[in-house]
């Protein structure tokens, strides 16, 4: 297995500098020599002969099994080493990976159905980890999605905070009282700042118990009640009309073949002068299988689209698109940041699981890096709307809500009080 292995890595690796140490002892090395230098050991014959035959998704596993350690280096500058040698097409050239995307084409064309009773078990999959693992990582208010950097020395809490007011001015909050719809709604961070700047009316839907949980006594505690509702909601079951819709980093749990029901809902609970921001990863390139290594142990059911194949089902349902911004580079920076505080605690993440644990989350935040830095995806904000006139003609208002002093709208007093009366009549 050790000849198999190396001659595949020769294959691909052509610039950089790796070393990899296999099972039998032997050191080969690969590459011009140049930076970065990564040295990799590999602990068993077993693990050498699963890369060799599924690099996609066995590196990441034998790394999580502890079959593979770093002698010089670490998984990023790993796969930065393999990712900036792919974009010469090497990976693409072998007969053996051509045929396993082409499976994994063909069976998600077979099975992934993300049905009420399959989305609601995904969902609960990640989300309903415990919460102090998203708190070792994530900003205070816990937002799991792309920031927005509106310099390069910005931290991520201030990104974060740029990224929910980028969003908001894409909403056209212009007057108090929308109500809004966020579907996908998180840990309520985005909800809640809409509720605080623009005393919108919200309401969010999760499937994941713990969102839901936290995400109401967060209300509830920010003197919210009766006007921000969370709810353990399908958006299929929704039946009512808003003024406004936004879903962030939601849309890659729907699955392709939910699009057009997708848009299809929206078009239906979007009111007919409303607005929508969309959030979502995207992928630059024509569609592809999702990852295995992530859809098997970090997502299931989770899919990056393309842009062509959310343009074409929102065109099906006569909605129109107003605005498309494709962030680039935004993401990982974030999950660099997320990236570096999980390390930072790694102890804290292994007392609440284990060593694999902390091995696959690890991968998980180094390659999703990697794929943005060095692959093909980005994120797309996409404004929807019934009419053309629901937007302002051009997009300056956007930069200019973007910038506008940064001002937390306070409640009538009549409204706190009334929100401590529901409070109070529930317990």
């Amino acid at each position: 297995m050790t000849r198999i292995l190396e001659r595949f890595v020769r294959h691909v690796v052509k610039n950089g500098d790796l070393s990899i140490t296999f099972s039998d002892g032997s050191t080969g090395q690969f590459g011009d020599a140049q930076h970065p230098h990564v040295h990799i050991r590999f602990k068993s014959a077993a693990a050498e002969r699963a890369v060799a035959f599924d690099p996609a998704l066995k590196l990441g596993e034998c790394y999580m099994e502890g079959d593979i350690e770093f002698l010089h280096g670490d998984m990023l500058q790993l796969l930065e080493l393999v990712f900036q040698n792919a974009r010469g097409g090497e990976l693409n050239q072998s007969l053996w990976l051509k045929l396993m995307d082409q499976a994994r084409r063909f069976g998600s064309l077979l099975l992934d159905w993300n049905t009420l009773s399959r989305s609601r078990s995904n969902v609960q999959s990640h989300y309903d980890l415990s919460g102090e693992l998203y708190d070792l990582f994530l900003d205070s208010d816990r937002q799991y999605s792309c920031a927005y950097f509106e310099t390069p020395d910005v931290g991520l809490e201030q990104a974060q905070l740029a990224k929910k007011r980028h969003i908001a001015s894409k909403l056209v909050m212009d007057e108090e009282n929308l109500s809004v719809l966020d579907i996908g709604s998180g840990w309520g961070g985005m909800g809640l700042h809409l509720a605080r700047q623009f005393n919108a009316k919200v309401t969010g839907v999760t499937l994941s118990d713990e969102q839901f949980s936290l995400s109401n006594r967060r209300a509830r505690e920010d003197g919210f009640s009766g006007q921000v509702e969370f709810r353990l909601q399908d958006y299929r079951n929704l039946d009512q009309t808003f003024d406004r819709i936004v879903s962030v980093g939601m849309f890659e749990h729907v699955g392709p073949k939910h699009y057009g029901t997708y848009f299809s809902k929206c078009a239906d609970l979007l009111d007919r002068d409303g607005v929508m921001l969309l959030h979502t990863i995207g992928q630059h390139q024509p569609p592809s299988p999702t990852n295995p290594f992530i859809k098997k142990h970090i997502f299931p059911g989770g899919y990056i689209p393309s842009l062509s194949q959310i343009i074409t089902e929102i065109e099906k349902t006569g909605l129109i698109i107003t605005d498309i911004e494709v962030l680039r580079l935004h993401y990982a920076e974030t999950l660099k940041a997320w990236r570096e505080r999980f390390l930072s605690h790694w102890n804290e993440a292994k007392a609440l699981y284990d060593e694999r644990f902390c091995r696959m989350w690890e991968f998980y935040l180094a390659s999703s890096e990697a794929s943005f830095r060095w692959q093909d995806l980005v994120v797309f904000q996409i404004q929807i709307t019934h009419r053309l006139e629901s937007v302002p003609l051009t997009r300056d208002y956007i930069n200019q809500q973007d910038h506008r002093p940064y001002r937390a709208k306070k409640l009538h007093a009549s409204m706190r009080v009334k929100s401590r009366e529901a409070e109070q009549g529930r317990n």
